[in-house]
């Protein structure tokens, strides 16, 4: 059994991957800033407390917990992100900062804290999003999550590179439309092919085993075209 840790369990993808992978007995730390859904589901094999990417000592205390309790990670999923749907003319700054400060450079802080328990074997899974992949469709409103998420899968790329000697593995999601929250709230009346439940195990399963087949690569997970 693994020790994994997701982010953004609150709703969606990362609601269900909590419930899927401790259904299969592993141990599950979900951090979301509402820990409330994920501790009512009352879990043995599950932890959870409130968790800002953006906190220093929420970083602590996740540093603390691993050191006292676990003492080593397996498996970390990126799920959490910042979503904003806006014109680009409209968008401050602090909004464009803000979305990069989640989907960016709050990944690379909790990667940063996870990796010293990590060992060869270990995965590192960040979700992107398809309209972060070079050449993809694009959407009008989505400038800072699309961009974001296009760093987010350079980022995983090389770090894929600079600890491949360690036997840890970086690989990176981009997701197409998924019937989740957020879809709903870019695109209202959309109806996406695939549901938050189902994508969850298409995650859990490649969080399992995708490291055996591939390091520092970036998979396009939808079923539609564009």
């Amino acid at each position: 059994m693994k020790k994994i840790i997701i982010t953004g369990t609150s709703r969606g993808i990362g609601f269900e991957l909590v419930k899927h992978l401790a259904s299969q007995g592993h141990q599950i730390l979900a951090l979301s800033r509402n820990d409330k859904p994920v501790k009512e589901l009352n879990l043995p094999e599950v932890t959870a407390f409130s968790f800002d990417l953006s906190s220093q000592s929420d970083l602590e205390e996740l540093d603390g917990f691993l050191t006292n309790q676990w003492g080593a990670a397996d498996i970390l999923i990126n799920n959490a992100g910042s979503f904003l749907h806006k014109s680009f003319e409209q968008i401050t700054s602090e909004e464009f900062r803000k979305v990069f400060e989640v989907n960016v450079i709050g990944v690379a802080a909790i990667t940063q804290r996870i990796l010293p328990f990590m060992q060869e074997g270990a995965h590192v899974i960040n979700i992107s999003s398809m309209g972060g992949v070079q050449g993809s469709v694009k959407f009008p409103g989505l400038s800072a999550y699309s961009s974001s998420k296009g760093a987010l899968i350079t980022l995983t790329e090389l770090l894929a590179e600079e600890y491949k000697e360690s036997g840890i593995a970086f690989n990176v999601l981009a997701l197409g439309a998924v019937q989740t929250e957020m879809l709903e709230a870019a695109f209202p009346g959309m109806k996406a092919p695939v549901s938050a439940a189902e994508m969850a195990e298409y995650i859990a399963d490649f969080a399992l085993k995708g490291n055996r087949y591939y390091n520092g690569k970036l998979l396009q997970v939808s079923s539609t075209t564009p």
